[in-house]
């Protein structure tokens, strides 16, 4: 009997279920809110299911709230829907990874959970959106304005600490370079920071918004775009919901193509990680070394794809276009040469003492912070925590080409780049098996939009990436959910930094490798 099929009678008589639909690779449960939190529990704590997303959707029937959970082992999904059009129960306080999610629904829909320590400014600042204003209920339109900076003057950082020598220091969100605009608020006595608070969505863009009445492929220019350096995994979750809805099966050629250009954005989006990493310590010409790798993927992207950021390739149905035999040849031949720079490179940095210094015990997130906080990616997999889901919910070629996935138990600064460096070789060797495997045949299928709702996933860059897609009859978006990592990985940041001095923090943050873009959607 498959889990489902358990799980499905287990909960056949609970109170507060309304309904039960089980499909091939899915549990459909429709259930009062007061019964979601129990639920919830019993799938996490009991059933050995992991959280995914948590999304919410206006309707004509009114607000309704969608809970999602797959099971790594088994590869399969449970979706729990209820209504919210009330006061909704919060399940922070069972799974703490939803607590950004559920301030999301709260700020961006206007709903109350009640339980939960802390609402509001989030997404929406409170110095600079009036408390009325719920954007993404469907009243409002994208092109209503509704910010105002008059009073963002006005706000000052919230003190925590209040012993003698104790010290407010704000970080950003104006930043000196390239870096995208965030406040970090540190504090504590000395050199030792005590408390941090993370601060994000100063451009906060509602592509969810305007996505709303768009088609498919209009939408797929935004998935793609909204955080540029992850366009491959973000399109490809897209694509993955609307295949899911309308039943398309994606060519052999195609899905393996999907996993050659997701694998290279792995590498080049990691090699930009290390680059910083090198910089952030004070290694200037280590930063240069790497940035000149991470240029060398560029130029191949482009090679290969027509594009340094691989625009424009993923399409529903599998790819916009093949990639021609002389693409395919010079990427066999000459990824092995970049692989063998890059661990030149790596070698190099492990041979500075002074480096090394900088990054061991230096911005550790132990086993219990990561399970408490379920952090994604390359800082997960750094503490302890094996979760890919490259593996947990195969997708697109990687069933045939299952990655070797990176495990590191310290969670320091020094962890994360060794996970970081062996999944840029493993990139290099899957991309290699991938194209001596590499079938003919066509590289994409037909597709036509149907109506329907449907979750798509990839593991991005910097970890798990869950698409939420309603398509209505006419086939154009009514509603998408674009459930980013960093919903995780921002959430636990300050952990790492509270305890750490303050030179550290650049260091700490460089090795997080997380995009602000990414979340502030």
């Amino acid at each position: 009997m498959s889990r489902l099929t358990t799980l499905a009678e287990a909960l056949a008589d609970h109170p507060g279920l309304e309904s039960s639909r089980l499909k091939q690779d899915r549990l459909e449960l429709a259930a009062v809110p007061g019964a979601v939190s129990v639920l919830v529990e019993l799938l996490t704590h009991e059933y050995g299911f992991e959280f995914a997303t948590l999304l919410a959707e206006d309707l004509d029937c009114g607000f309704t709230l969608h809970y999602f959970f797959f099971h790594p082992a088994d590869h399969v999904l449970v979706s729990i829907g209820t209504s919210a059009s009330g006061e909704l129960p919060t399940i922070s306080d069972r799974i703490y990874a939803a607590d950004l999610y559920e301030r999301e629904a709260e700020d961006l829909f206007g709903l109350h959970f009640s339980g939960h320590p802390f609402l509001g400014d989030f997404v929406l600042h409170d110095d600079v959106w009036p408390e009325a204003v719920a954007p993404m209920c469907r009243r409002y339109a994208a092109t209503t304005p509704s910010a105002s900076a008059e009073r963002a003057s006005t706000w000052h950082p919230r003190r925590q600490l209040t012993e003698s020598g104790s010290v407010v220091f704000p970080v950003g969100p104006v930043w000196g370079d390239y870096l995208e605009a965030g406040l970090y608020v540190l504090e504590g006595p000395g050199e030792q920071i005590r408390l941090a608070h993370t601060r994000l969505f100063y451009k906060y863009r509602a592509v969810e918004k305007i996505a709303e009445g768009l088609p498919v492929p209009a939408v797929l220019l935004l998935a793609e775009r909204f955080s540029g350096n992850a366009a491959v995994a973000h399109a490809l979750a897209l694509c993955q919901a609307a295949e899911r809805i309308s039943h398309t099966v994606v060519p052999e050629r195609a899905r393996r193509l999907r996993v050659v250009l997701a694998e290279l954005e792995r590498m080049r989006y990691h090699m930009a990680v290390m680059a910083e990493l090198a910089g952030s310590t004070g290694l200037a010409v280590g930063k240069a070394m790497g940035q000149e790798l991470e240029e060398a993927l560029l130029r191949l992207a482009a090679r290969v794809g027509g594009h340094r950021y691989l625009f424009g390739l993923i399409a529903p149905g599998g790819l916009a276009r093949d990639l021609d035999a002389g693409a395919l040849a010079t990427l066999g031949a000459e990824l092995p040469l970049i692989v063998t720079r890059i661990r030149r490179y790596r070698r190099l940095l492990e041979a500075s003492s002074s480096f090394l210094d900088r990054i061991e015990e230096v911005g550790a997130l132990d086993a219990a912070l990561t399970a408490r906080y379920a952090t994604v990616g390359p800082v997960g997999r750094a503490s302890g925590r094996s979760l890919d889901l490259r593996c947990a919910l195969p997708y697109a070629g990687y069933a045939c080409l299952p990655p070797t996935v990176a495990v590191e138990s310290e969670g320091d600064g020094y962890a994360r780049m060794r996970v970081f460096f062996h999944e840029i070789e493993d990139s290099g060797a899957l991309i290699g098996a991938a194209l001596d495997a590499l079938p003919s045949g066509a590289a994409a299928t037909g597709w036509e939009p149907c109506e329907g709702s449907a979750l798509g996933w990839a593991e991005a860059p910097s970890g798990a990436f869950f698409d939420w897609l309603r398509l209505d009859a006419d086939g154009r978006v009514q509603r998408w959910s674009a459930g980013t990592p960093g919903y995780r990985n921002w959430h636990a940041f300050h952990r790492a930094v509270e305890g750490a001095t303050f030179q550290d923090f650049p260091i700490i943050m460089a090795s997080f490798g997380l995009s602000v873009a990414e979340n502030d959607r």
